[in-house]
């Protein structure tokens, strides 16, 4: 591999901070002037821009950085990390989508309330900020392996360059500022993609060369991952869609119940090739430099190109980074202003907001604490897709069992997957069972037996609490 002069990285750097400054300025010309913009874009957003913005939340740095990782082991059958989220979306908008429109909530705790009451909304909250945060200490160690590649930074100062930079975008822009924002970054990471695939096949000489000499499973639908894996995997993205908050979020800024249907299906269309895109990449990594950490799956690339494409495929590695980093953040502030302040202070307007950005702040440098005791990321990745799935599940018993939906049954059921789905993950995943499994079923079983105790015929319908109503529209 080649390496860059001290010339040629600072190139590199000036470009990448050139882009920062601008859509830091950007950020700044569209950003939120109230609660109202800041949590769902006061419902003004094009199906087209929310649909980019569901797609880059799932398949952000941590997705982008996590696939190419797995596919340097495991073979194209990684791809499937990235193959479940269109499955996902396009599920989500024929089935659910005008559903949560129609809710005219802005969380998915809010919107599970309205079956369920305050506690299990509560829990629903505290389990969506677990995972999301999760989800963001992945973001933050993908994104500075990225960014460490070429600037010559250690991972520390890179993962506090990418909360200072994330936390400025979210904590100005709110939903609206980010939305936009995000079109440009996608465009950019699109084309990043692009050119390291370019790169990797140039230096490979094709894809024939690598089918000759690696293992057949490189090659396999499967891989060395399994399918009952890789069935957990899609399920545990379809769950996640139907559950993140940042999801609903979207999805409640769009125009109409039409327009929220068609963003998640244009999401499903822009998430098809990269998933084959990333797994090639990491593939490509294993058989040109089999011996280097898997980690590096992705940038090693970058050593190989001229310094401006370079430039450019790092800036589209920095704004996947932002983008993920951001929209995560957002919906822990969301949830935490949204199902706990507002409850407990009943703040005006403008006091909301102003507490929203002190939280965002605080919720952007949090992840900080926790990113030395991140495993592998795509295994960190869906670990925080089967909280959520746990979610989905409470959420679809609601929606469609009523019979079975009461509020003791969904808090208990929600407690009980969170607590034994971290269990299983943390001791490795005994008996190849994944943890995805015990957050499907755990829900339903003890939803099941708390139904068979209460012995009650009757559904226990619970109005959605009164004191958190959704405001933000109506500024």
């Amino acid at each position: 591999m080649n390496h860059f002069t001290s010339g040629e990285s600072a190139l590199i750097l000036g470009i990448v901070v050139l882009y920062i400054l601008f859509t830091s300025w950007l950020t700044v010309r569209l950003r939120s002037r109230n609660n109202g913009e800041f949590m769902n874009a006061a419902r003004s957003m094009p199906a087209a821009v929310v649909g980019v913005l569901l797609m880059s939340e799932f398949i952000g740095a941590k997705s982008t950085v996590g696939t190419a990782q797995e596919a340097f082991s495991s073979g194209m059958a990684s791809a499937w990390s990235v193959l479940g989220a269109s499955i996902g979306f396009l599920l989500f908008g024929l089935f659910f989508a005008k559903r949560i429109y129609g809710s005219g909530e802005y969380t998915i705790s809010a919107a599970i309330a309205k079956y369920y009451g305050t506690s299990t909304m509560r829990t629903v909250s505290i389990i969506m900020m677990y995972a999301l945060l999760l989800v963001n200490v992945g973001n933050y160690v993908s994104g500075a392996a990225a960014l460490s590649t070429v600037m010559n930074l250690n991972l520390t100062w890179a993962m506090v360059i990418i909360a200072v930079v994330s936390t400025f975008y979210y904590v100005f822009g709110g939903l609206k500022g980010i939305a936009y924002v995000t079109i440009l970054h996608s465009a950019i990471k699109l084309i990043g993609i692009a050119l390291l695939l370019g790169t990797a096949l140039s230096l490979s000489g094709g894809i024939g060369p690598m089918v000759e000499k690696l293992p057949a499973h490189y090659f396999t639908i499967d891989g060395t991952i399994g399918m009952p894996t890789i069935f957990a995997w899609v399920i545990g993205t379809v769950g996640a869609i139907f559950s993140t908050q940042f999801v609903i979020q979207a999805i409640s800024s769009n125009r109409s119940a039409g327009e929220a249907q068609r963003s998640a299906i244009y999401a499903a269309i822009f998430c098809l090739p990269l998933g084959i895109m990333l797994a090639l990449i990491g593939v490509t990594a294993h058989y040109l430099y089999p011996d280097m950490k898997s980690l590096y799956a992705l940038p090693v690339f970058l050593d190989a190109m001229h310094p401006l494409m370079a430039a450019l495929v790092t800036t589209s590695l920095v704004a996947s980074v932002f983008v993920s980093v951001s929209t995560v953040a957002l919906a822990i502030a969301s949830l935490m202003v949204r199902d706990f302040y507002v409850p407990w202070k009943k703040p005006t307007p403008e006091q909301e907001f102003r507490t929203t950005r002190i939280l965002s702040l605080i919720i952007g440098f949090l992840p900080l604490i926790f990113v030395f005791f991140v495993p592998e990321i795509l295994k960190l990745s869906f670990f925080t897709r089967a909280l959520r799935l746990s979610i989905t599940v409470v959420a679809m018993i609601g929606f469609f069992l009523p019979l079975f939906a009461s509020n003791l049954g969904a808090t208990l059921g929600l407690l009980g997957a969170t607590v034994s789905t971290t269990v299983w993950y943390v001791m490795g995943n005994p008996y190849g069972i994944d943890n995805m499994y015990v957050a499907l079923l755990t829900p339903m079983l003890v939803m099941a037996v708390e139904r068979l105790v209460r012995g009650r015929s009757a559904p226990a319908m619970v109005a959605a609490p009164t004191q958190a109503p959704p405001r933000a529209e109506a500024r």
